[in-house]
């Protein structure tokens, strides 16, 4: 029988990592804002990034440093400015945040991913970044994880981490990573920040396939209000020295990353700004996975649909107009659609047997299911969506306040 990863202590750390979180005086709240993680020896790393046309300094330049080389040495972030549609002195400041970081860590600037999250538009408090970056360089430690999780946060309730340990290919390995975001969020290579350290030994190639394979099903399958961030960066780093897995063990990696991200995707819907109910939207029968896949996407970011989860009503036909607009084809008199357990639609018509108290019911309850059953083939797709609460509108109306 194939052992499933287990559960671990995220505040454990991971082998051959070591992690920082620090205050700089970034954020008005005091709260902690420069994070620094760091690898013993060059670390095979992977990364996704926004697709969003308009991309921050930071994502720029991180790109380029992977496009370089493979293994890197450690990423360094700041939360409570984003340094997006800064221009010339935004991509200045980005670098000069990879120098000191290589300075702090005994790196080279071009070993290290760059990361910032927070309001648009503004100048890095470059004197504020500096300080904390050599702060956080003289702080790092082994179980520094939770301060890392920490400073990386926004608007945020809580840290999210999680992790796993398991063994491939008969090595004991641990994988251990953090996410932020609660609005902004929409798939499209990435979702937010996210950053994974693990002790696997893996090549670039399959550590390269394993991130998009895990991110595919997790990270792209959720949405909070479908707006895709100029700041998504989601970065992999395995320490493991012993070279390339085996194919099994590449496979094994593969699941254990994609149950990692999973866990961390959910932590992250439950966390959205104003988020009360987090719904999984799942299309069946369809003719293709492409398909269903939009066809899920749309229901999950429709406001209406939105609206709807948000105050607990069942009004099934919303739903079956943002399946109607997602831009694919379907035969309206064989779809079929289900509340949780509550059969509501059937044939394209609502059944008459339907029990409305029953599915209001189901909407009140914090997490549930609604299946689309578009009648066509054997292929499906899911999304986690949210509802659209009056707090996610008091939130975003006063962000930079």
């Amino acid at each position: 029988m194939k052992r499933r990863p287990e559960a671990s202590d995220p505040t454990a750390g991971c082998p051959g990592f070591r992690f920082a979180g620090v205050a700089a005086g970034i954020k008005k709240n005091g709260n902690r804002d420069v994070a620094l993680m760091v690898a013993d020896e060059p670390a095979v790393t992977s990364a996704v990034f926004t697709q969003n046309r308009v991309k921050a300094a930071p994502v720029r330049l991180s790109a380029q440093h992977l496009a370089r080389r493979k293994r890197l040495r450690g990423v360094v972030i700041n939360s409570g400015n984003a340094n997006a549609c800064t221009g010339a002195q935004g991509m200045r400041d980005a670098k000069d945040m990879a120098v000191r970081a290589a300075a702090a860590t005994g790196a080279s600037s071009a070993e290290m991913l760059v990361a910032s999250t927070g309001v648009i538009g503004a100048r890095l408090p470059m004197a504020a970044v500096r300080a904390g970056i050599a702060a956080a360089g003289a702080e790092l430690r082994p179980d520094g994880f939770g301060d890392f999780a920490e400073a990386i946060l926004t608007t945020d309730k809580r840290a999210k981490l999680a992790a796993l340990r398991t063994r491939i290919d008969g090595q004991p390995v641990t994988l251990l990573g953090c996410t932020k975001g609660a609005g902004m969020i929409m798939p499209n290579m990435a979702t937010t920040l996210t950053f994974v350290a693990t002790s696997a030994s893996v090549s670039p190639a399959q550590l390269t396939a394993a991130t998009r394979r895990a991110v595919a099903p997790t990270f792209n399958a959720i949405a909070v209000d479908g707006d895709t961030s100029t700041n998504d960066t989601l970065a992999v780093m395995a320490s493991g020295q012993r070279g390339a897995a085996t194919a099994a063990g590449a496979q094994a990696f593969t699941e254990a990353l994609t149950e990692l991200l999973s866990n961390l995707a959910q932590q992250l819907m439950t966390d959205g700004e104003g988020v009360h109910h987090v719904v999984s939207i799942e299309v069946v029968r369809a003719a293709s996975a492409a398909t269903a896949a939009r066809i899920a996407q749309r229901v999950a970011v429709s406001p209406l649909v939105k609206t709807a989860i948000a105050g607990a009503d069942p009004n099934w036909g919303r739903i079956l107009c943002a399946v109607g607009n997602a831009g694919v084809a379907i035969d309206p008199d064989r779809l079929a659609l289900t509340i949780g357990s509550v059969p509501t639609v059937s044939r394209g018509a609502v059944r008459s047997t339907w029990d409305e108290a029953a599915a209001r019911a189901v909407m009140q309850t914090p997490r549930y299911r609604i299946v689309v059953d578009l009648g066509l083939g054997g292929h499906k797709a899911r999304y986690l969506a949210c509802d659209l609460s009056h707090d996610y509108v008091s939130i975003n109306a006063s962000y930079r306040s």
